[in-house]
């Protein structure tokens, strides 16, 4: 790939633990990716939480699976 634009974490475990993610991000600074971490203690909010010098940009973005499941579900019955 020669490296990503962006890291996105998102649903369950994505959207809620701030130790996840900055475990997972953890040692990927050789791809140019900085956490912020006081942008990262965050739990179900739209924002960046890279810092503002990493070459990779790392973003917390929820999801509402349930909604989508029933709006799938209920396109399918009708």
């Amino acid at each position: 790939m020669g490296g990503v634009d962006a890291i996105i974490f998102t649903a369950g475990v994505g959207e809620n633990s701030v130790s996840q993610r900055a475990a997972i991000t953890s040692g990927l600074e050789f791809m140019g990716v900085k956490l912020d971490e006081d942008a990262n203690k965050v739990r179900g909010e739209e924002r960046v939480i890279s810092a503002a010098d990493s070459k990779v940009k790392v973003l917390l973005i929820p999801t509402n699976e349930e909604l989508m499941i029933a709006m799938d579900t209920a396109a399918l019955v009708q």
